[in-house]
């Protein structure tokens, strides 16, 4: 008997063995399936011990291709749809599961693109969730109404969409949840022609394990897909010897009114809180080693709780001209410091920035800081050029030469490393549009160019550039946009950093509402 029953258990053993072998084999390549989005129905099943058992199934891919007759007056939007599907059996021991999951829209290929003026949605995703509601808010994805039909816009998006974020699904029994992703093109009865054969692609993906999202190195995708070799398109100007007044330093700079250059940094929240809001200055290979990096600015003023009080240099709060303010702060929270308040020197300070204790206590200390670990790893040391300039009547070029070529004053520094620093005037003049290059920076207080210039926030500013004729001035951008120069005054100021080259995009457009995000 006892023989027997040895047998018997070797026998169930070894079906057990096959049996699990089966589910791990078929698992497993059922989840790289999933993963790679196929044309058909997928299952994938996630058991635990207690023989809990999560399933996800996933409908075929969204395919969608413009064709000339989908432009006719009063023909239907046109659209595909798919679905993805959790499943979740409780154990037959407590009768109760609970589990999470992730659903993701994977945009595979993408080249449609607005061909309206006033950017009308072309491709609009619709998402309804396991109760059957349509979902309003999609990270920073914006909701729009186009063609007779409301949903997210899509028209250029490329990449990872999340759908659903640690999403519970609970079971006293089975329970299924699905997920509906539809995606139209919409017919907007104008000449969208310049969407003749193009194509969408993409696929449902559904996993317990959240994925890592990444676009590719986020330098390159400026300087390879945004940069088209028209300079002006998105905005930005490649500065090399053929461009008329430019650098010609090899950067690519955002230049105009408002170019879709706004980065969420410091937050991984959607939207993106305003005080985590930069703006792209442009990418720039300094060490001339073709490891470009993008070179970052605040796209709003600082505060005392980002820099903090204490040093010589803090100043107060904010209490110039406000007219022309253009951000959206409570302008009573601006902080203002002095560029550095070094009385050993003279009277009214320094121009030397590296005893600024706003450079090295407030900056970079207490604003690298208020960052933190995360987000510093993606920020690089740079070298900061502090050539000195003897007028603000000069055009952005001859700053540019004047930054990396003069000396400043006396036998002050012309170089400084570390993190954190301020905005050239180059910067400054580079960000207005072309035809006002040849301007000099004291004349930018032309509403003409102050409109055209991305960077004028319409407060008085600091820059990184000293006035090299004495001891104590430092070129500042007025409140009414053109250059001078200014003893230690307090006045507002906006972090500037580089990124790391290897700084990989998570997602987004651009745009105030959508910023670009980043891989961490």
């Amino acid at each position: 008997m006892e023989a027997k029953n040895e047998k018997k258990v070797l026998v169930l053993s070894f079906l057990g063995v096959i049996t699990f072998i089966a589910v791990v084999v078929g698992a497993t390549y059922a989840y790289f399936t999933a993963q790679g989005g196929g044309t058909g129905n997928i299952n994938v099943n996630a058991q635990t011990a207690t023989t809990d058992n999560l399933s996800f199934q996933v409908g075929s891919a969204i395919s969608l291709t413009a064709s000339q007759e989908d432009f006719g007056q009063g023909t239907d939007n046109k659209s595909g749809s798919t679905f993805a599907r959790a499943t979740l059996t409780a154990n037959n021991a407590t009768n109760t599961a609970t589990r999470n999951y992730y659903v993701y829209l994977g945009i595979e290929s993408n080249d449609f693109e607005y061909t309206t003026v006033d950017n009308q949605a072309e491709l609009l995703l619709k998402v309804t969730d396991p109760t059957g509601a349509e979902v309003t808010t999609l990270g920073s994805l914006e909701r729009k109404t186009s063609g007779g039909v409301t949903g997210f816009d899509i028209t250029t998006q490329t990449g990872l969409i999340t759908i659903a974020d640690n999403y519970e699904i609970t079971s006293t029994g089975t329970v299924t949840q699905d997920w509906t992703v539809e995606v139209i093109f919409a017919n907007l009865d104008s000449d969208q022609n310049a969407n003749t054969g193009k194509s969408f692609s993409a696929n449902l993906i559904i996993q317990e394990d959240p994925m890592t999202t990444s676009l590719g190195n986020f330098a390159e995708y400026i300087t390879q897909t945004l940069y088209t070799g028209t300079d002006g398109d998105n905005g930005l100007y490649y500065h090399d010897a053929d461009l008329a007044n430019g650098a010609q330093d090899n950067s690519y700079r955002y230049s105009g009114a408002n170019p879709n250059n706004y980065v969420c940094f410091g937050s991984t929240e959607s939207p993106c809180p305003a005080e985590n809001l930069y703006r792209i200055i442009g990418t720039f290979d300094d060490d001339k080693d073709g490891n470009y990096q993008i070179k970052l600015i605040k796209s709003d003023y600082i505060t005392s709780a980002m820099l903090g009080i204490d040093g010589r240099d803090y100043s107060g709060t904010y209490d110039s001209d406000t007219s022309n303010y253009k951000g959206s702060m409570d302008t009573s929270t601006i902080a203002t410091y002095r560029w550095n308040y070094d009385t050993s020197v003279s009277e009214y300070g320094s121009n030397n920035w590296t005893t600024s204790e706003f450079n090295t206590i407030n900056l970079n200390t207490n604003y690298w800081n208020y960052l933190g670990s995360t987000w510093q790893n993606l920020i690089a040391e740079a070298t900061w050029h502090l050539g000195g300039i003897t007028s603000s009547s000069n055009t952005a070029k001859a700053f540019y030469d004047g930054e990396r070529n003069n000396a400043g004053y006396g036998s002050n520094p012309t170089t400084y490393s570390d993190e954190i620093g301020l905005m050239y005037p180059s910067d400054y003049g580079y960000a207005a549009s072309p035809d006002a290059w040849t301007t000099d920076l004291y004349d930018y207080e032309n509403s003409a160019i102050t409109s055209n210039n991305w960077l004028y926030m319409g407060a008085v500013e600091w820059t990184i550039t000293p006035y090299s004729s004495n001891s104590y001035f430092v070129f500042a951008v007025h409140s009414n946009g053109n250059l001078f120069y200014s003893a230690n005054s307090g006045y507002a100021a906006r972090p500037v950093f580089y990124l790391k080259s290897n700084v990989e995009l998570n997602g987004g457009s651009g745009t105030l509402s959508a910023p670009y995000t980043l891989a961490v």
